[in-house]
């Protein structure tokens, strides 16, 4: 009895060593992932708790723990509301046009950019098509809202074909070709970037083999490239599903106006009017939290499938 109780004291003992050990020979590497560590528990983890408010009728003055405790209210209000089917299928499409366009475009890019000869003209398209991504949002949406103004370059092209200088971010069924396409614009170079790694990671020989038993360019591609890559572009894609919901409500709300709410308004533009405009910062906070649980439901869902039919997986 008395060996058995000292044998998990002495691993215990011995896993301790192993990490001190550890630490003392990569302390440099430890040093440098401290930051991040940091970043994910002061503005990830600690903020979990400002949940609680989804289940209160919050109130600044009285604080987390003396707001009024109103149960699922919050969530029920939200459900109930004129809003929750709009807010929610305008969400939804404008993911699924991102998923269904932007993600095959982020790659079909990538692919090309691959079978480019020149490398002086690879490395000039890549950095034109990085550019974009670097350019504020702020700035962007500013470049975007002044080009399709009633006077603007891009109403002026579209004029041709319909005749009509109405400011195109006042039309509901124009609002989502401008998101996509910007979004496209800005940033299919810098997505692209993943995808041009893992290429550079795919064994030349194997070109060379294809290329000697007749193989064409785009056999190539599809028997060797993509099959290459298809374990990065399945993470991705689980990556992306796990963030349907979550469509950034920046550039949203630097560009939308009360006239193409019925398009535009989305989940996320929702929770910032409630919670920053209106001060509802319960109903606001309950509506972000069912947000986040669908998220993390698409994300087990997409990749319990992946492991199962492709054996790639985030986990």
């Amino acid at each position: 009895m008395d060996q058995a109780a000292a044998k998990p004291k002495s691993n215990r003992k011995y896993s301790w060593q192993n990490i001190k050990k550890d630490f003392k020979k990569n302390k440099a590497l430890f040093l440098m992932g401290l930051p991040t560590v940091a970043f994910f528990i002061i503005f990830c983890y600690i903020p979990m708790g400002g949940l609680l408010m989804a289940f209160e009728n919050y109130k600044p003055n009285l604080g987390l723990l003396h707001s009024k405790f109103v149960g699922i209210a919050n969530f029920q209000s939200f459900f109930q509301s004129i809003y929750f089917g709009r807010v929610l299928r305008n969400t939804i499409i404008l993911s699924l046009l991102q998923l269904c366009i932007e993600f095959p475009f982020t790659i079909l890019f990538a692919l090309l950019l691959n079978e480019l000869a020149s490398q002086k003209y690879k490395r000039t398209v890549q950095t034109i098509s990085y550019m974009p991504n670097f350019i504020s949002m702020v700035v962007v949406a500013g470049i975007i809202v002044d080009f399709c103004s009633s006077d603007g370059a891009i109403t002026s092209i579209v004029s041709l074909f319909t005749g009509s200088n109405q400011n195109l971010l006042s039309i509901p069924g124009y609002w989502r070709t401008i998101y996509v396409v910007s979004d496209l614009w800005q940033g299919v170079g810098f997505g692209s970037i993943i995808y041009v790694a893992a290429l550079a990671g795919i064994d030349k020989s194997l070109y060379e083999a294809a290329e000697i038993d007749g193989a064409n360019r785009a056999q190539r591609i599809w028997h060797i490239t993509i099959p290459g890559i298809m374990g990065t572009i399945m993470i991705m894609l689980i990556l992306r599903i796990g963030q349907m919901l979550s469509v950034g409500y920046e550039k949203t709300i630097l560009m939308y106006n009360p006239q193409i709410y019925e398009t535009a308004d989305i989940i996320s533009s929702f929770v910032y009017r409630k919670g920053l405009q209106e001060s509802d910062y319960g109903y606001s906070t309950a509506v972000s939290l069912f947000n986040s649980v669908i998220n993390f439901a698409l994300l087990v869902i997409s990749n319990g499938l992946s492991r199962k039919f492709t054996e790639s997986s985030l986990f």
